[in-house]
């Protein structure tokens, strides 16, 4: 270390080098933390002691590992019985602490599935998303709720299969709207039997797990005898399934002999890099996701890849082969990791030839055109950032905006929204719902008040946030006038922050036509933009965007309180004694108001339950 390093260029050596001889050579992970509690870096390691004491060369490390050991005081260690151990933790740390000087995969979010339920005499096929605890056959990952979504659609078309719930399924007393668009077989009125509907659940599971061809000849064989039998509306039906059939193999069979696979590029441009993956399941192309994972300049494509994988495969199903087009220093270290993990053999390898290559260079090819729309939208993006800071006199170009908006109907069911959007984008895992609790009915100006206090209250107390962080603003645009912009300016003064944020309002023009916005600062007359200005029309984007999470999330609170019935915190209520309730009183209320005596008269009530329910309402 060269005698003129800076005073936390020593501390942070001096730091590491205090952990070094305490420390074994067994596998781990360790966290660099700074000084305000905040985690700098995960790593993992096949020897802690060799690893972290590489910290101490400083001469011999990267700019940016330097400012990071100069950024350290303190460090944190966990110690694993294998590397393999190792690697999964510190994924799983990295997904929780997302530090500074890791690559980190933006978007973690989980893949959707088609599952068809199998609790049930005639099984649902529905869309389902996070942890697999519902009780049946799961098809996917598909890339998309569309993708899933579609494919649930054609399915029902070829296979007939019902996709309403339970409890309508249960108190159905004639045909829906599906069966009279042939699109399920109203099995819910009986017009089917248990085999027969058992027989179309068994074709489509084959489908899904690329035996489409012998579905697709037994529909056909079916086809021709109702033909010869001169049923010819059953044979139309059979045609048009059949066809549909047909649509989603033209979709999915693309490159249909790869087995359950997960194809890999990475591409990179202008010290950028992109990743594309291809998810290939049951001999089926399921569809494609595209990221841009968090980097450093000083990253290689091997780094970045491997950090990707990681991360990746941390909160995702891993297939049998995952393809690949670098090769990983780590690649047996994560073979054995997934295998452990899965409970099944995981192969990583780059194809030189054959169905892999020409999959990988398809894959590839998307990757580098993805990368090529993202750094030209990333131009126009800091562009329009640029001029936003000039016209709203910021002292640094913003990284992070905050978009705020409320929405109630008449003072009911009132939510608060925040959107964000960074330098790529919006960045939707940072958006934030808020169920408005103290605000007075219809009263705006206290909603924005509670949404802002909450919103920075628990960033500077709960979650300890550092004001000039990652997760914290540079600008706020709120959905409003000179009101809302004095009733946030008063939360930021309470709250010691008023100098740090730049606040915006943003008020729809004469008769809310769009163009005719006037913006409010403080210490600052309200102004507009011309009506042609790319920066306005940036700005109605960013707007519109949290109006639009707004409305969505309040329909769902505003459907979710007419659909509720008090009947469903009963426990012990089912369906079955909730419909011989409601058929008997006609209505929750005149439930409620009931004594024992008269709820015992109702079929399948006991008088145990008649005065649980009479309790649940009375005291």
């Amino acid at each position: 270390m060269a005698d003129t390093a800076s005073p936390s260029i020593k501390n942070g050596i001096n730091t590491i080098s205090s952990y070094v001889s305490s420390l074994t050579n067994s596998p781990g992970v360790y966290r660099m933390i700074g000084a305000n509690g905040e985690v700098l870096y995960v790593g993992k390691a096949k020897s802690l002691k060799k690893r972290v004491s590489s910290y101490t060369h400083f001469d011999t490390l990267p700019h940016r590992l330097k400012k990071m050991v100069s950024l350290t005081s303190y460090m944190e260690f966990v110690n694993t019985h294998t590397e393999a151990e190792a690697l999964i933790l510190e994924a799983n740390l990295i997904k929780k602490f997302k530090p500074a000087y890791n690559i980190l995969l933006r978007d973690d979010k989980s893949f959707p599935y088609i599952v068809i339920k199998e609790d049930h005499d005639f099984p649902q096929i529905l869309k389902h998303r996070g942890a697999k605890n519902i009780k049946g056959t799961y098809f996917g990952p598909f890339p998309s709720a569309g993708d899933v979504n579609k494919t649930i659609s054609i399915l029902q078309k070829v296979f007939l299969l019902r996709n309403c719930s339970d409890n309508i399924f249960d108190n159905r007393n004639r045909p829906c709207l599906q069966y009279h668009i042939k699109r399920c077989m109203a099995p819910c009125v009986n017009m089917i039997s248990k085999d027969e509907y058992a027989e179309q659940v068994r074709c489509a599971q084959e489908f899904m797990e690329g035996k489409s061809r012998y579905v697709q000849e037994r529909l056909a064989r079916s086809m021709q005898r109702a033909s010869e039998n001169q049923e010819y509306e059953k044979a139309a039906s059979y045609r048009d399934r059949i066809r549909a059939l047909t649509s989603i193999q033209a979709k999915h069979d693309i490159n249909n002999d790869l087995g359950n696979s997960d194809i890999i590029a990475i591409a990179s441009s202008e010290g950028r890099y992109c990743i594309q993956v291809f998810f290939y399941r049951s001999a089926r192309n399921l569809g494609n996701c595209v990221y841009f994972p968090r980097h450093s300049k000083d990253n290689t494509k091997e780094e970045v890849l491997s950090a990707f994988i990681g991360q990746f495969y941390n909160s995702n199903d891993i297939p049998r082969r995952i393809v690949i087009n670098y090769n990983l220093e780590d690649k047996k270290l994560f073979e054995q990791a997934f295998c452990d993990k899965s409970g099944h053999n995981v192969e990583i390898y780059v194809p030189k030839r054959g169905k892999y290559k020409q999959a990988l260079n398809f894959a590839q090819k998307n990757a580098m055109e993805a990368l090529k729309r993202y750094l030209i939208n990333r131009v126009t993006r800091n562009d329009l950032r640029t001029k936003v800071a000039d016209i709203f006199e910021l002292d640094n170009i913003p990284k992070r905006i905050e978009v705020y908006d409320n929405s109630h109907f008449s003072g009911t069911d009132m939510i608060g929204a925040m959107i964000v959007e960074g330098e790529d984008g919006y960045i939707k895992n940072a958006y934030r719902k808020f169920n408005i609790k103290q605000s007075d009915k219809g009263d705006d100006y206290a909603m924005m008040r509670e949404v802002l206090y909450r919103r920075f209250k628990r960033a500077l107390v709960e979650e300890g946030q550092n004001i000039g962080s990652d997760n914290w603003p540079d600008l706020i645009l709120i959905d409003g006038g000179a009101g809302q912009l004095n009733a946030c300016r008063q939360v930021l003064e309470d709250l010691g922050i008023i100098d740090d944020i730049t606040l915006v309002a943003i008020a729809k023009g004469e008769d809310r036509n769009a163009g005719q916005e006037k913006f409010f600062m403080m210490n600052r007359k309200a102004f507009q933009l011309p009506i042609d200005d790319p920066v306005l029309h940036y700005l109605q984007r960013l707007r519109d965007e949290a109006h639009r999470f707004a409305i969505g999330t309040h329909r769902i609170k505003r459907k979710n309180r007419i659909t509720h019935n008090p009947l469903d915190e009963i426990s012990g209520i089912g369906n079955k004694r909730k419909k011989a309730l409601l058929t008997h009183f006609g209505s929750a209320k005149a439930i409620a108001s009931s004594g024992v005596d008269e709820l015992i008269k109702v079929d399948g009530i006991s008088s145990a339950m008649a005065q649980k329910i009479y309790d649940f309402f009375n005291c």
